[in-house]
This record gives C-alpha cells, structure tokens and sequence, in this order.
C-alpha cells in the first residue's frame, strides 16, 4: 500500500502524462483520449517480478521509475537480454495484441522496483485501428527497440568478450553517470547473454591492468581512456 505522499506520479493525470509522451494525442478525437485514460492504471512491480510472460497481451508500459528488463528465453531456460528499459521509456513488445506482426515470445522482469503507467493492449489496439497516427507511432516504437535487439545479436555473434564487455561498462557508466558500475558479475553476465565466470575473468584481467577496480561494491572504472579504446 502507498503511503499518502508518497511519490506525486500516483497523483498525475493521466491526460497530462500522455500529452507530454505521445506525439499524437492532440490529434485524437476527445472520445479517444478519454478511452485510453479510463483504460489506464499505475503499477508498482517489486524487484525480481515478472510483468510479461511472453504469451499474452499485458499492456503498453511506460517506465515512470526504475528500470525493466526484456529478453528472450530458449527451450533450455538459457535467456538473453534484448535491452532495459529506464524512466520515461516506452514498451510497446509487451502488448502482442497492438503488434501482431511479433510473433517471438518476449519476457518482461523488474530489475528494480518499479512504478508504470500500464495502458490496457485491447484499448489500445482499438485506438490504434481507428488512428493511423497512433498506429504509426506504434511501429515506430517497435522498430526502433529492434535496432537495439540487432546490436545485441551483433555483439554476441561478431565481437570478442573484451570488447563487449568494455562496451556494456562505457555504456553503463554513461547512463548513470558515474564510474562506478554497481552490479554483480552474474548481473552483467545475463545483460551480456554470456556466463558469470566469463564475465568473472574478464574483469579480472581489466582489473590486472589497471582499466577497473572490482569491489563487493561492484566495479570502478580507473581508466576511462584504455576502456574506450578497447571498445573500437
């Protein structure tokens, strides 16, 4: 239960959130846009929950706080992570009934806990079959996160674990703008779609040469010059 006060994001207007996210709301006729905000809720998932199981049509998500992650999952359990989803970011793989065209089961976790607007799939959906501009920014959204899920497949496919990892630590670094990278090995492994002890001696080797710092508080970058030149 929340306590009064709490966070103000349970008290915003829905109206006033998607005014501010979607480029197309002004063009929808007023009986629309009171559609999707009756068809609306806020969610608070704990760490660790799962939101979308890969076969149904949870919803349009949008991160208010903290972060998401999706990936797919082999018939041996084994998942990869497609990419993570932070606030203000959209997901639109986890409503299957706006997308028809995906056909690949994704899944959906909490990394941390998380607050999000969930907006109602079929609600959507119908929304987006009567507005070609929202059915257009639909697409739009889902190709742009594919771009994402190719450069994943590129890495894993094409590139060393060196580089790879100097990249996820580049990255992670810039998106929380700090040096210190605070996640486990097993964490970043599953980022990577790589094994904990490959992750393990890799960061072993780094911190050999002076490039990290690896600590029971995760890793400090030392030196961000020889990181990035490994990541070209």
């Amino acid at each position: 239960m929340r306590k009064e006060g709490e966070d103000e994001m349970w008290e915003m207007d829905f109206e006033a959130v998607y005014r501010e996210i979607f480029p197309f709301w002004e063009k929808l006729p007023d009986t629309d846009r009171a559609y999707l905000c009756q068809n609306s809720s806020w969610a608070a998932y704990p760490k660790g929950k799962n939101i979308h199981n890969g076969d149904d049509c949870s919803g349009v998500i949008l991160v208010r706080s903290g972060s998401l992650r999706l990936y797919m999952m082999s018939e041996e359990g084994k998942d990869i992570t497609l990419y993570r989803l932070h606030k203000g970011d959209l997901c639109m793989l986890s409503a299957s009934c706006v997308l028809q065209a995906v056909t690949f089961d994704v899944f959906v976790d909490a990394e941390e806990d998380s607050r999000c607007c969930v907006i109602s799939g079929p609600a959507f959906a119908a929304v987006s079959d009567r507005n070609p501009d929202v059915r257009i920014f639909a697409l739009e959204t889902a190709v742009s996160r594919f771009s994402d899920v190719m450069w994943v497949m590129q890495q894993i496919l094409f590139m060393s674990m060196d580089k790879r990892l100097a990249i996820f630590l580049s990255d992670e670094s810039a998106r929380t703008g700090s040096d210190t990278i605070s996640l486990t090995h097993g964490q970043i492994a599953r980022y990577m779609g790589s094994a904990r002890e490959v992750v393990s001696r890799m960061l072993k080797y780094f911190a050999s040469e002076g490039i990290v710092e690896v600590s029971r508080g995760g890793i400090t970058i030392l030196d961000r010059k020889r990181l990035r030149k490994l990541t070209f």
